[in-house]
């Protein structure tokens, strides 16, 4: 295998450190990107390269990728994992706080991947792995927000991976389930901050101990090791599926709404929350 170059965002934690390690076991040349440069010593231990990148700081992403391309000379796989989920209430969210969620898990990756694919153009290959969710085929209560800006990546990923076919570059969605990272504290405590105490308090109230025990409680959680040897299956695919599905509850909660439609899919919702 030729040395790829890799460039992967949200390597600070959760699957996007535990993928770049991978990668970098696996022989490729990792760049991860993350706002808290400080927490990817590991990386840099492993032979990795921190870049410092906010995505929505349009100076810092363009400098990344002039940083890459200098010492590299080229981009080979763009892994878009950085991202946040921003729950409750449609009523109690702020529309500051929905556009910062839509800013951060949607403009931002397509800021980043407007600066690398023409340098993957003029490769005439290179690969773009978005890390969508679940959450981008289903839905839960108190995620409008999240999960609006999980089915926008999915539609707009289809639309990038025809407009890219042409030039030899292969689009890619990988759709976690539940899988052991700070999510689930990330999302519950804004949840409850916003929603805990008004009209949907007892929602949220729910939705919040479901989720902690989702993430606390023993192999109710998948690792994020499998989503980081998925992520290294499409990269090293020869023809790559579109997307990618994997962790605990992905596939029958997609499957579940798929079959059955919406209504029920509602039903198994409402009965969960009682």
């Amino acid at each position: 295998m030729s040395k790829k170059v890799v460039l992967i965002t949200g390597a600070s934690s959760g699957m996007g450190k535990v993928t770049a390690l991978h990668l970098l076991q696996a022989g490729y040349t990792v760049y991860g990107a993350a706002r808290r440069v400080e927490l990817m010593q590991e990386l840099e231990q492993a032979g990795g390269h921190p870049l410092k990148m906010d995505v929505t700081d349009a100076d810092q992403v363009k400098a990344a990728v002039e940083q890459i391309m200098a010492q590299e000379g080229r981009i080979d796989v763009l892994i878009n994992n950085a991202g946040y989920g921003s729950y409750g209430s449609v009523e109690e969210t702020s529309i500051e706080e929905a556009k910062r969620q839509f800013e951060v898990n949607n403009f931002g990756l397509a800021r980043l991947t407007q600066a690398v694919i023409p340098h993957m153009r003029k490769q005439g290959a290179g690969r773009i792995i978005n890390i969508s969710s679940m959450g981008g085929k289903i839905y839960f209560p108190l995620g409008a927000w999240y999960h609006a800006s999980k089915h926008a990546l999915e539609g707009w990923s289809d639309c990038l991976r025809i407009e890219l076919k042409p030039f030899g570059i292969d689009v890619v969605i990988i759709e976690p389930g539940v899988i052991a990272t700070e999510f689930g504290e990330v999302m519950s405590e804004p949840l409850l901050e916003r929603s805990g105490q008004g009209p949907y308090a007892k929602m949220a109230k729910t939705m919040a101990k479901m989720t902690q025990e989702s993430y606390q409680k023993p192999n109710a959680a998948s690792p994020a090791h499998l989503i980081a040897e998925t992520i290294a299956q499409a990269i090293q695919a020869k023809r790559p599926k579109t997307r990618y599905v994997a962790g605990k509850m992905a596939r029958p909660m997609i499957l579940l709404r798929k079959i059955f439609g919406d209504r029920i899919y509602d039903q198994a919702l409402f009965g969960m929350l009682k």
